[in-house]
């Protein structure tokens, strides 16, 4: 292994210019002749828009336009669309309620966009947009999930505000295993809404160029492709071929940046209807309550066992909160991406989901780090954990002798998904090991002896990554197809610019893209650059989401990598007189067979531009692209186990130890894995311990700042263990599995395994505040261990 090739843990090349504040974020960017937007919001969670006066605000000094969603209508701007169908039990599609990028009948939550007030300085539009007149006619809303299917329809033709009734598995059968189960454990849970909170809020700037009608927009997105697809194809903002969408770098997205919203369909239409860039950025405060937010699910499960333990059915109710409106990938994010992860690393050969999809009058909810896997396990982990308590069974031999077995893959499960390659023991062994779960009891005891509450969880998880294949994805409902682009064009000096249609936006794709194609091609580490996020300068790609960059996008570099060698090969066979099946590569030279005859290929290279000694029948250049399209999906899992203590006076929980033993394949930057681990598991811990987003009965965010809405600090988090077992991939020529959403998956079942363990109780729902926690302490039945 090189010290920068695959398997180095090389530091991100990023990073200097991001700790030295030479990041080039969409804030950043001043384009010429720039105004200012501002946008106007609903302050009702639902309502009827009866008169808006812009008068005195077009009367301010500055001001050019307030534009409202009427104009957007009139001028022919169509609805933002879902971009996955799914469909309902009787096979009818689901419903989808009309989304304008810009309200302009009804208001349909707390921050929904209904105008923009456009200004040469940003002052002027603040100060205009608070000089704009609404009048509302204000109308009942419906905020609670458990009552909303029979509560008043909030849009017009959805029926007990339902988008869609679906299920998936046998429920015949499943509800006869439980039936003769020897023991049934029952269990309903809450998995709480969150809020994302990237560093860089959402931003974006509209450009038109009327001598060409060429529309530029600068945007915050996780993927720069789509968002053009969207905004040409459906909402209408102008032709794909005109339309220019570039993400620079990225101040974080964890998925709320993936999706098309009203704030950049605005600013480009905007921009053409005035002939100026017209830039907006977002107050944290408009980001608390118009970015999507993120899980937000009531779940009934059951699990049945026979009289040895062994899992005989699994039953699942869940109601998922889509908020107002369907967001990009909303739908599939309770469907497909999470029923299909129910069977977890278990061979319980029964199982049943249903889901309600359920409309809301609040924040449209959408994909969050995970995107319906850790809704999965924590559903999964949590009623296995009470199922060990119940019985009398230690938890790790439960889980332990139900796993799927090395010897059974490839693994079909009974909710559609075919497992290609696991060791699911190993991890937990690892993990065992690492926490010292032997010692355990020890420790409890002594913690009790200091006023403490101690307990010990864990969260055997799987996921499904790479989101693949495009065939299959198209037929459950996708939109597109789920490949991705890569191209590699080794330029005349020999050095090496790689396309890639992911983005990033902390991952390190610059670094590990590069380790890749540096490994593959055999040239310097310091030679590959890689650009991303210009749909003007890479062909086509998906972006970046679902842990889908390395095993799918490095994937299609790995291919277009190959290419360049194969022709590559054909040249330097040429110019060495020899056939090219008797041309070797080997560490970026070419070498003929038994010969000392050799040639590198930056040599190639130069001689394939500047072509004095080169093949008739063959193209110049040295550039080559590639689409990969994966024929499944990649399954990381591994074993995280959390050990919290507990103050029996105050309720506060601290995790005193966190260990992490994943299986993500072949790992290309350890250094890399590590971080995304670290991140994942940090922002699990806030979900079970302390973020909530919460709204009050009239649809009012209880939650909108920092000041409410408790964040995880330094302080809060533990020095973390992580390490990793390897079963490669099967199927991608990495080997690769997806390492960036696994902390945010694992984590909040184990640390509540944990909070419930040392309170000695059966439920406790997310976050675990120290309130919460406190009244668990002081109603507990029997006293607390």
């Amino acid at each position: 292994m090189s010290a920068t090739g695959i398997g180095a843990p090389v530091r991100r090349r990023e990073d200097g210019r991001f700790i030295t504040g030479a990041g080039q974020y969409t804030d950043d960017l001043h384009v010429e002749g720039q105004v200012y937007a501002v946008f106007l919001r609903s302050p009702y969670a639902r309502a009827r828009i009866t008169d808006i006066d812009a008068s005195h605000a077009l009367s301010g000094e500055g001001v050019l336009a307030v534009l409202t969603g009427d104009d957007m209508r009139a001028d022919g701007i169509g609805d933002i669309p879902c971009g996955w169908l799914v469909k309902q039990k009787d096979g009818s599609d689901m419903v989808s309620a009309p989304h304008p990028p810009l309200a302009h009948t009804f208001v349909n939550y707390v921050g929904e966009p209904y105008a923009l007030v456009v200004a040469k300085t940003q002052d002027a539009a603040r100060h205009a947009a608070e000089r704009v007149h609404t009048d509302f006619e204000e109308l009942q809303p419906v905020i609670d999930l458990a009552t909303a299917t029979d509560s008043v329809e909030i849009h017009e033709g959805v029926r007990h505000n339902l988008a869609y009734d679906w299920e998936l598995g046998d429920r015949t059968a499943t509800e006869q295993a439980l039936a003769d189960a020897a023991h049934v454990v029952r269990l309903d849970l809450v998995n709480n809404r969150l809020i994302p909170n990237a560093m860089e809020p959402r931003a974006a700037i509209g450009r038109y160029d009327a001598a060409t009608g060429e529309h530029t927009l600068y945007t915050t997105s996780q993927n720069p492709h789509l968002a053009r697809l969207i905004l040409s194809a459906f909402v209408g903002i102008a032709p794909e071929h005109k339309l220019r969408v570039v993400a620079p770098d990225v101040g974080g997205g964890f998925g709320s940046k993936i999706f098309v919203y009203a704030e950049e369909a605005a600013v480009l239409w905007a921009a053409r209807r005035l002939r100026c860039p017209v830039k907006w950025t977002a107050e944290r405060a408009e980001s608390f309550l118009a970015d999507a937010h993120g899980r937000d699910h009531l779940t009934h499960v059951e699990l049945g066992l026979n009289e040895h333990g062994r899992f005989v059915a699994l039953k699942v109710q869940t109601s998922a909160n889509l908020g107002a409106y369907l967001s990009t990938f909303a739908s599939s994010v309770p469907t497909y991406l999470y029923g299909t992860l129910l069977a977890g690393q278990y061979k319980t050969p029964n199982i049943y989901v249903e889901v309600h999809g359920v409309y809301t009058n609040t924040a449209p909810v959408d994909a969050y780090r995970g995107a319906g896997r850790p809704e999965a396990t924590y559903v999964v982990e949590r009623v296995v954990e009470v199922a060990a308590r119940e019985i009398g069974k230690d938890p790790a031999d439960l889980r332990r002798m139900n796993m799927i077995q090395p010897g059974d893959f490839p693994y079909e499960t009974p909710v559609a998904l075919t497992y290609d390659t696991g060791d699911y023991e190993k991890s937990l062994d690892r993990a065992l090991e690492l926490i010292d779960y032997a010692g355990f009891s020890a420790r409890r005891i002594e913690a009790r002896q200091r006023g403490c509450l101690r307990g010990i969880g864990m969260s055997c998880y799987i996921e499904a990554c790479g989101l693949a294949p495009s065939q299959l994805a198209i037929q459950l409902g996708a939109g597109v197809g789920l490949y991705e682009s890569g191209e590699v064009r080794m330029n005349p000096t020999g050095n090496v610019t790689v396309f890639t249609g992911t983005h990033s936006h902390g991952q390190g794709h610059e670094t590990t893209f590069a380790q890749v194609v540096s490994d593959r091609l055999g040239v310097p580490f310091e030679d590959v650059e890689v650009v991303h996020g210009d749909t003007g300068r890479v062909e086509f790609g998906l972006g970046t989401y679902g842990s889908r960059s390395l095993a799918v996008g490095g994937s299609a570099l790995v291919k277009a990598s190959d290419k360049v060698i194969a022709k590559a090969r054909i040249i330097a066979a040429h110019m060495m007189d020899v056939g090219a099946d008797d041309v070797t590569f080997d560490g970026g030279v070419f070498s003929v067979r038994d010969s000392n005859r050799s040639m590198t290929i930056q040599e190639v290279a130069f001689a394939a531009y500047v072509p004095s000694n080169y093949p008739l029948d063959l193209e110049p250049g040295l550039s080559e692209k590639a689409f990969y399209d994966p024929e499944n999906f990649t399954y990381p899992a591994g074993t995280h186990i959390a050990e919290v203590e507990i103050d029996a006076d105050t309720g506060v929980v601290r995790v005193v130890d966190f260990v992490a033993v994943d299986d993500f394949g072949h790992v290309i930057n350890p250094l890399i894995v590590e971080g995304q681990v670290h991140g994942g598991v940090a922002q699990g811990l806030g979900q079970a311990l302390l973020e909530h987003g919460r709204y009050d009965d009239y649809g009012q965010l209880l939650t909108g700042s920092y000041m409410d809405y408790c964040m995880p600090r330094a302080d809060d988090v533990p020095q973390f263990r992580v390490d990793t077992t390897t079963t490669p991939c099967t199927h991608n020529p990495l080997g690769v599995k997806g390492c960036g959403e696994a902390g945010a998956i694992g984590s909040p079942a184990a640390i509540m395994n944990a909070v419930t363990d040392a309170l000695g109780v059966r439920d406790l729902t997310m976050p675990a505040t120290s309130e919460k926690v406190w009244r668990a302490i002081r109603g507990a039945k029997g006293g607390i261990r």
